[in-house]
């Protein structure tokens, strides 16, 4: 096993994964813990470089973006906490974070989100197949399904009873 993988458990660098505006990002918070620096410093760095980072690697979540992400993961809001919402890394923002971040650690678990990312991307691509294929089966079978029609209807007509047929009496003593 390479010495990054035992680094960070892939499976952490993925639960850390979120999507926010229609792209996958991991926040800054999450990202110091891994690099093993205090959040504003890693925040510091990425203000003092901000050539960097453009909006498509990485940005700073809005009120209401830090609101919902609060409402959805049950981060506490009173004493102490964030002052400012978070920044928001994409794929390249974190590719971007090992050349203003040096350190072999910093070079080290950038290897393994990046490794992450594309372990999700591949999943992401393996479902994108299977919907497809679901989608062209349930097309199949709904040209079928007139044909099954017809076979239930003939079916459920051979089991009910012939019109005008009686009922049968039952055997044994009846009480009026």
């Amino acid at each position: 096993m390479a010495k990054s993988e035992l680094l960070i458990p892939p499976e952490r660098i993925e639960r850390a994964i979120l999507l926010v505006r229609g792209q996958r990002i991991i926040l800054d918070e999450q990202l110091a813990a891994m690099y093993d620096v205090a959040t504003g410093q890693l925040v510091r760095q990425v203000k003092r470089n901000l050539a960097r980072f453009p909006v498509d690697f990485a940005f700073q979540l809005t009120r209401q973006e830090f609101s919902n992400l609060k409402c959805q993961f049950g981060i506490s809001s009173s004493w102490g906490g964030r002052r400012t919402p978070p920044w928001a890394f994409t794929e390249q923002g974190v590719a971007m974070l090992s050349s203003v971040l040096n350190s072999d650690r910093a070079i080290e678990v950038n290897i393994a989100i990046m490794r992450a990312f594309v372990r999700l991307r591949e999943i992401l691509s393996t479902h994108k197949d299977l919907a497809a294929k679901l989608e062209k089966m349930e097309k199949k079978l709904g040209e079928q399904d007139q044909h099954f029609q017809v076979v239930f209807e003939a079916i459920r007509q051979l089991m009910s009873p012939p019109p005008g047929a009686t009922k049968k009496r039952r055997i044994g003593f009846h009480e009026p």
